[in-house]
């Protein structure tokens, strides 16, 4: 995130008491003692006007981190509950919490068309993204995989985002882009082991996720980040809760484990993430917000391997290690 110019703020020293007038005309009074500029430091030799640097490379860090833990909680979720059951719910309760924060609050409310494109971003983003990935692990494929599918996303923002928004993408974002695709292709190859149509969910979702985010750029610039996403929920809550009733059995085979899970993807996932996702969209390129899917895979396979002991293929590790180098390269200017 860009940072504003530092500001010297000159206060001229202001002396206790007028200076004494010579007796002798002859002899012209001492100038006063010269300004001293005075730059006002806060605690810790942070300036006022200026955002700490260490607060915007911990942003987008947090942000990696729990996305990526959105996978594991689903893994444990779509095993007590079915998954369109389980997103119904996270969108349900999320999207009434998000509303009694953005009415506390006071936000602006999207209105007219403004609000049919904020719908529009918000079943892109949710309904089609969350149903199709909890779908695709709940029908076995585990999050790690799903989540190095997920990774192509800056992939396919990069096609959108030139002719869509008009964004410049140099050559050595170009080349970032083309490694860090052959790296997410490598771990998904490694991984694939269970069936077409969990893929092909997966990859669903990722269409979702990547048509959503170049759309909010370009239609929804400006729209408050608490009402705006309380409306991605809410609207997306019934489509998703209705194909639940019509697809699904209605049974938690584990009410623990569906609580705990659906506790960490509301509170976590669903508010803390996408408030992080919404305010680096207003202040970054898409293209460049995009590429922090390429480090979700490495840090999924590690949490994965962490909480429930999965582990990756050499060819996987290979793949997640050309993913961060095509971070790496897509980062640079």
């Amino acid at each position: 995130m860009s940072h504003g110019e530092d500001i010297e703020l000159a206060v001229p020293s202001v002396p206790s008491s007028p200076p004494e007038a010579s007796e002798d005309p002859a002899v012209p009074p001492a100038p006063a003692a010269p300004a001293t500029p005075a730059t006002p430091v806060m605690p810790g030799g942070t300036r006022p006007d200026r955002a700490p640097q260490w607060l915007s490379l911990t942003v987008p860090a947090v942000f990696v981190v729990l996305w990526s833990s959105a996978f594991i909680a689903a893994v444990f979720g779509t095993d007590a509950a079915p998954p369109l059951m389980l997103t119904f719910a996270r969108f349900a309760v999320a999207g009434v919490l998000l509303t009694l924060i953005a009415l506390f609050s006071r936000s602006p409310w999207p209105r007219g068309r403004l609000l049919l494109h904020v719908i529009v971003v918000g079943l892109l983003m949710q309904a089609v993204q969350f149903g199709a990935f909890y779908n695709a692990i709940g029908a076995g494929l585990p999050g790690g995989v799903v989540a190095l599918i997920q990774g192509f996303n800056p992939v396919i923002i990069a096609l959108l985002a030139g002719g869509v928004l008009g964004e410049k993408i140099n050559r050595s974002q170009w080349l970032g882009f083309a490694v860090g695709a052959v790296g997410v292709g490598m771990a998904v190859v490694g991984q694939l082991s269970v069936s077409l149509t969990a893929v092909l969910l997966s990859f669903l979702g990722l269409l979702g996720l990547s048509l959503g985010t170049v759309y909010q750029k370009r239609f929804t610039q400006g729209t408050d980040v608490r009402s705006s996403t309380a409306v991605h929920f809410l609207v997306s809550a019934p489509v998703v809760g209705l194909l639940s009733l019509l697809l699904e059995d209605q049974r938690v085979s584990d009410w623990g484990a569906f609580s705990a899970s659906l506790a960490w993807i509301v509170l976590i996932n669903s508010v803390g993430t996408f408030l992080l996702l919404n305010t680096m969209l207003r202040k970054q390129a898409a293209s460049r917000v995009g590429t922090l899917f390429f480090l979700t895979p490495a840090v999924t396979a590690l949490l994965s391997w962490i909480v429930i002991g999965q582990t990756l293929s050499p060819m996987a590790i290979t793949g997640l290690v050309l993913g961060g180098a095509g971070v790496l390269l897509t980062g640079r200017k």
